[in-house]
């Protein structure tokens, strides 16, 4: 294939380009994916592996005696609600989400005007319903507040109902002042480190449920078939993991989600740090072509790079193919890609060429650099069991409320923790600088307006979710899922980037150490 001279790099333009560096730290993993058992854990991961296959056939029996608790509680709603409370925080839920929809929508059914004065039971049945998508108003908690509009003075002495009502607050939407009045009032009266620093509704569920098995195993009230049922499923779904990770370590991607999370990592930093501007220009132009016959024009480092994601995403194809599902879903997440390259390109031109945009055009382009349109459109391939259907791909592209929420959740959240360390290596103007060029404000309200806008952002997602949804609710608890991680991963810093001891532990919490049994 011929190629313009405009366009084609000589090997000297290559290897005499000026390249920045972003000093970014070794991993800190080494090969502990690949042999992924400490040598000072080996004993207690054997006994652990034999336990689990000793009991693993008992795993559907507590799984029945599980159920038997839950469906006999159906004449108790309090109890009842309290019992999917605790599956769902133990991480067993979805064993039984027919049940648990079953019984929400009976008890939602016949809710009516509650006069249960209790704030744990209102707040709890206010959490469950709003989180199954349920409208339900925030007004039952009018009842808390005295003559003078205030919350009662009595609620501080109820620590776990105010726990249970801080918790339902991150339900809340938009134009509901009570929920954002409760938010302050329950922070104000707490002092419980973590559910303060970690919600449970923006949480990872899987995270959380590996630390609540812990507090529950040491509730001296605890139902030992729910603890035990808790801890085999935690273990089985880790090691399950562990065999995940060594293909992904190994290069040998056992999910194409995570491989494409990789490549775009490198795209990114390609477009931000490294590539020189008429190198990311020839790469945008042979990604709109999506031919391997394009990488001819390319640099050798990204020729590896531009393989690779043609390679995945062939990978995809034949999946698909294989399953006997259509490929439209692979062109779309080919488009999104594509889209994802141009917004990278437009950031890289207005990067060289020293131009600070206003708030409203850096959004424009960052909210697609937040790279969340194109994990959206990636994590729908691998439901096969929903059926995913064009429809739901054209309301993806679409610019959909909840995608954008999660989108600005991304973009915001990264800005604000990492906008130090990427300026100092130079970097496109972020969000913080947007904003304090464009308001003439310090960095500190520049964070305080754009963390106020991920709080909006917040309600914008808890408002899509509520029924009747544009979609059904297993695709945007995919966009859910995503935002959570965002929240967690940015929580203490930009924890993508610098690996710090809170984000080890809890990687490590989560894919290397089982629960002890």
């Amino acid at each position: 294939m011929s190629v313009p001279s405009s366009v084609a790099l000589s090997h000297n333009t290559e290897s005499d380009a000026i390249r920045r560096t972003a000093n970014f730290e070794p991993s800190i993993w080494g090969d502990r994916f690949i042999n992924n058992i400490p040598e000072d854990q080996v004993h207690i991961f054997i006994y652990i592996y034999i336990y689990i296959s000793f009991f693993i056939r008992e795993v559907d029996e507590l799984i029945e005696e599980v159920r038997r608790e839950l469906l006999d509680s159906a004449d108790q709603p309090s109890k009842q609600l309290n019992i999917i409370d605790v599956l769902q925080r133990l991480g067993v839920a979805y064993h039984f989400e027919r049940d648990i929809g079953e019984a929400l929508e009976r008890i939602y059914a016949s809710s009516g005007a509650s006069d249960d004065n209790d704030l744990y039971n209102v707040s709890l049945h206010f959490r469950l319903l709003r989180q199954q998508g349920f409208r339900v108003s925030c007004d039952v908690f009018n009842k808390f507040k005295d003559e003078k509009s205030q919350f009662k003075a009595s609620l501080s002495a109820n620590i776990p109902g105010l726990l249970a009502f801080y918790e339902a607050t991150h339900l809340r939407v938009h134009g509901e002042e009570i929920l954002d009045e409760a938010l302050s009032f329950t922070t104000t009266q707490l002092r419980v480190t973590h559910a303060l620093k970690q919600s449970l509704h923006k949480g990872i569920p899987r995270l959380e449920s590996r630390g609540f098995i812990l507090l529950y195993q040491d509730d001296a009230s605890h139902n030992k078939a729910f603890l035990k049922l808790s801890i085999l499923d935690f273990n089985l779904v880790q090691s399950l993991h562990k065999q995940e990770l060594r293909h992904i370590a190994n290069l040998d991607f056992a999910t194409k989600l995570t491989k494409v999370i990789a490549l775009t990592s490198i795209i990114d930093d390609i477009y931000d740090v490294y590539g020189t501007l008429e190198e990311i220009e020839i790469f945008t132009e042979a990604i709109e072509r999506w031919n391997v016959r394009s990488m001819n024009t390319l640099p050798k480092y990204m020729q590896i790079c531009y393989k690779a994601l043609l390679d995945v995403f062939e990978e995809i194809e034949q999946e698909l193919a294989k399953q006997g599902r259509s490929l439209y879903l692979v062109s779309h997440a080919k488009e999104a890609m594509k889209i994802l390259v141009r917004a990278y390109f437009d950031e890289a031109k207005s990067f060289h060429a020293k131009h600070i945009p206003t708030l409203e055009e850096y959004m424009q382009v960052a909210l697609v650099t937040s790279g969340y349109p194109l994990l959206t459109v990636m994590s729908f391939l691998g439901m096969g069991e929903i059926g995913i259907t064009e429809e739901t791909l054209v309301w993806a592209f679409s610019d959909p409320k909840i995608i954008t929420a999660s989108s600005v959740i991304g973009r915001l959240s990264d800005d604000i923790k990492s906008h130090k360390f990427e300026q100092e290596r130079g970097h496109a103007a972020s969000a913080v600088e947007c904003y304090m060029k464009k308001y003439g404000v310090s960095e500190e309200v520049a964070y305080d307006e754009l963390s106020r806008q991920v709080s909006d952002a917040w309600k914008d997602i808890n408002e899509d979710c509520l029924r009747p949804t544009a979609v059904p609710m297993a695709i945007l608890m995919r966009v859910l899922n995503l935002s959570r991680a965002i929240d967690v991963i940015y929580k203490d810093g930009d924890g993508y980037t610098h690996v710090g001891k809170e984000m080890k532990a809890k990687i490590e919490s989560l894919l290397l150490y089982p629960v002890p049994i």
